[in-house]
């Protein structure tokens, strides 16, 4: 979906892989999705990591669980959305649109 919406993605395996991904190669990533249930490293711990290394990244957390199970582990931090599964293109593209104008706020 985020390729045919235009965007540049890069994929990785599980949580500890998307950690590395972002360390190495942050400056070309506007927002990261993390899926809550990854192997060797779950959506809360790989969020707390990408914070460690940039405090202001752009997170958004998609889970089969309800938005309310799922962002439990969040509530004290910021996260730039949910996406229940399963979403749709339109549920999507609203969400990053909101996510992304937000973030140029903050740059203003």
């Amino acid at each position: 979906m985020l390729s045919r919406m235009g965007f540049t993605v890069l994929m990785a395996a599980d949580g500890q892989d998307a950690v590395d991904l972002y360390r190495e190669r942050k400056d070309e990533v506007s927002l990261v999705i993390l899926d809550l249930t990854m192997p060797r490293m779950d959506g809360q711990e790989a969020f707390r990591e990408l914070r460690e290394l940039d405090p202001k990244v752009r997170v958004i957390v998609s889970s089969g669980y309800s938005e309310q199970e799922a962002i439990v582990g969040f509530s004290n931090q910021c996260l730039a959305g949910f996406l229940q599964k399963p979403y749709t293109m339109a549920q999507l593209t609203e969400l990053l649109r909101v996510a992304l104008a937000a973030d140029q706020k903050t740059e203003a």
